[in-house]
């Protein structure tokens, strides 16, 4: 068993087929399924199951996964420590970051450690799935680290950091009845139509949380993807939502109302409590916490 092919097996685990596994490893498709061949041969059985139009994992795949990041980043920790004696840190970060992270002014934070560290390679990923998708990266060793908002208990495996907060608003159309009040019960929500975003974004789940735990109902109009498109469909006449101030920042405005109790928005910063961090990271971590006021959690 080679490194190489170990590098070609995640790749081909986490991008779901060859041919993408391919563009991002720089290889031709023929090469790395000589290589995941091998590997088969090698290990005596098949890790993934190939068809027409998908390649899926295993048993012996899953098994394999996480033990081979462990195996990479054991890897990259043994590279650590020999640049860390020639003074430098090398490598690449992987970031999970939320669609929406007013809170947290990642961009500087980003240029700031790129000129301290150039040799440094920084990758953003944003996922589909939100904030418990993020989480799920870190567990699992996709995701060095990661900006999340959900309003916990978060799984064990992760560290959780409290960087910045703020309470959930609500977004009215124009002419509606709760728009004129200076505040809003929680209790008068019971039953409204509603522009939401999907299961797993932090906000979502904050408000799925509170509205569960009184014992109420709201209807889910539409659900997207997106802020700017959440206050467009409000304005639109399509339902209320819940949007932190910070978030129409720049946008048209939106009338906004406190409700009590409120929701609350807490992006956190995530990171593994069993595996170690490459120096890389680290360093990164390391930059936020001078940054940014971090609690833990």
């Amino acid at each position: 068993m080679e490194l190489r092919q170990l590098e070609h097996f995640i790749a081909v685990a986490e991008e779901g087929g060859f041919t993408r596994a391919a563009q991002r490893l720089h290889l031709v498709q023929s090469t790395l399924s000589v290589s995941i061949r091998a590997l088969e041969r090698e290990l005596g059985g098949q890790l993934f199951e190939r068809t027409t139009h998908q390649v899926r994992l295993t048993d012996a795949g899953r098994e394999l996964l996480p033990e081979a990041r462990n195996a990479m980043a054991a890897v990259e920790a043994a590279r650590d420590a020999v640049a860390a004696v020639h003074g430098g840190v090398r490598g690449t970060v992987h970031v999970g970051i939320m669609h929406s992270l007013t809170l947290v002014d990642l961009a500087a934070l980003m240029t700031r450690y790129h000129e301290e560290r150039p040799q440094v390679r920084i990758v953003p990923h944003t996922t589909a799935g939100g904030s418990a998708e993020l989480v799920a990266g870190v567990l699992d060793g996709s995701l060095d680290l990661a900006f999340a908002a959900l309003p916990g208990p978060y799984p064990s495996g992760v560290d959780v950091r409290l960087l910045a907060a703020e309470p959930l608003l609500l977004a009215c159309p124009e002419g509606h009845p709760l728009s004129g009040r200076t505040h809003v019960p929680l209790t008068e929500l019971d039953g409204e139509r509603f522009v939401e975003f999907p299961v797993g974004w932090g906000n979502r789940a904050s408000v799925d949380r509170l509205f569960e735990q009184a014992g109420l109902h709201r209807e889910i109009a539409v659900e997207v993807t997106d802020i700017p498109t959440a206050a467009e469909l409000v304005r639109a006449g399509f339902g209320c939502a819940f949007l932190g101030e910070s978030m129409t920042v720049g946008a048209r405005p939106l009338t906004l109302r406190p409700v009590r109790p409120e929701p609350m928005f807490e992006v956190s910063l995530i990171t593994p409590a069993a595996r170690r961090m490459p120096a890389a990271a680290g360093a990164f971590v390391e930059l936020l916490r001078g940054q940014v006021s971090c609690s833990r959690s």
